[in-house]
């Protein structure tokens, strides 16, 4: 569209309610620098404009209704006209409202070029990582490679998966009156969950139990030795809830383990910089493992991908064939074994050919990497 970019606003997680501001993580100058032969950013909302207060909350400065995976003609016919009437718009929401397929390869290759070049962490984050990494490398005296893994099974995640997890009578009764609580629309009588829950553990849509990774990593051969970096926000069901995990896999640390109250004070402002740690720190180990989806999860394994790390390895567990694994009563240990082993040669991070409205985050061969003969 031609348009200036003033600096993106975040959105305010539903669940976080992080208040973040892109420059709290960022570094803003190289972000401005490095596109500057791409699109034209500017800091600020300009003087002249006298409507900021209205600028995100009013229909009239807002585009919305974009349909998913929008061409770039869509934005060109549908877009630009008001932007070129009201000067200054909002744009939201913006989750895949531009398609892969349908757009110029160099605006992929742009696509490509912001996340894994001018989007930059802000110096002070940087080095902390850097220190956690080190640390993780060195925790048994020796130089040591080590594991991330990215556990989803925070409260708000649980309880947005409606899915069904082992617990107590009243755990599930709590976890219900929550559900009611922050989704009423689809909770409504909650007649309906319990075969809804059903099947979308058997689909695979239903975030892996810290017991559950615990047993699928111990089919694929790591051991009880394994030093593990656990990226996670405060885990449903605590320290019960990891007990099996921390049983089977001791050498089990999360950042504030690996650094001081004093180190990690600075990152506590903002829930997004201590997850812009985690990031950091999954991205530089020997192996990631993710328990679930998500975007944190995508951008990990598309920018180890994109960076070379693809021939390290970064697991993706196919949960709906180990939902079906694990509940099978007459399956011993070597057939579990064998399976998930057999099933995972195939997830284990290398890059992939994308194909109609796929995930480039997640796999950003075609537009971003040369093929290799």
């Amino acid at each position: 569209m031609k348009a200036t970019l003033i600096l993106p606003v975040l959105k305010q997680d539903q669940i976080w309610k992080d208040q973040t501001k892109f420059e709290d993580i960022f570094d803003v100058d190289h972000f401005i620098n490095y596109l500057k032969d791409d699109v034209r950013i500017v800091r600020d909302i300009p003087d002249w404009f006298t409507e900021k207060d209205e600028l995100f909350t009013s229909i009239k400065r807002t585009v919305k209704n974009i349909p998913k995976y929008a061409s770039a003609q869509f934005y060109i016919d549908n877009v630009l006209p008001r932007i070129k009437e009201k000067k200054i718009m909002s744009i939201k929401p913006f989750v895949d409202r531009l398609g892969y397929d349908n757009v110029p390869m160099e605006i992929n290759r742009l696509r490509c070029r912001v996340n894994y070049h001018a989007l930059k962490f802000l110096p002070d984050i940087e080095e902390m990582a850097d220190k956690l990494a080190a640390r993780m490398r060195n925790r048994t005296g020796s130089v040591n490679p080590y594991m991330a893994l990215h556990l989803r099974f925070e409260k708000g995640m649980v309880g947005l998966s409606f899915c069904d997890f082992a617990g107590t009578r009243e755990e599930k009764e709590m976890m219900a009156a929550y559900r009611q609580k922050e989704w009423p629309r689809r909770y409504k009588n909650g007649s309906h969950l319990w075969p809804l829950a059903l099947q979308k553990r058997k689909e695979g849509r239903c975030p892996l139990e810290p017991g559950e990774i615990a047993i699928i990593l111990r089919a694929l051969g790591y051991t009880r030795g394994t030093q593990i970096y656990v990226a996670s926000g405060q885990v449903y069901g605590g320290k019960n809830r990891m007990a099996p995990l921390r049983n089977m896999f001791p050498n089990l640390v999360t950042k504030e383990e690996l650094a001081s109250a004093a180190e990690m004070a600075p990152f506590r402002k903002h829930v997004t910089s201590l997850a812009a740690l985690d990031f950091l720190v999954c991205l530089r180990s020997d192996a990631f493992v993710m328990t679930h989806g998500g975007n944190f999860a995508k951008l990990i394994m598309g920018a180890r991908r994109y960076g070379g790390r693809h021939r390290l390895k970064s697991i993706k567990p196919d949960k709906g064939l180990m939902s079906k694994s694990l509940g099978d009563p007459h399956m011993g240990w070597a057939a579990f074994s064998d399976d998930v082993v057999i099933t995972h040669q195939t997830r284990a991070g290398l890059p992939e050919p994308t194909f109609p409205n796929y995930d480039l985050w997640e796999n950003p061969l075609t537009p971003c990497m040369c093929p290799t003969a």
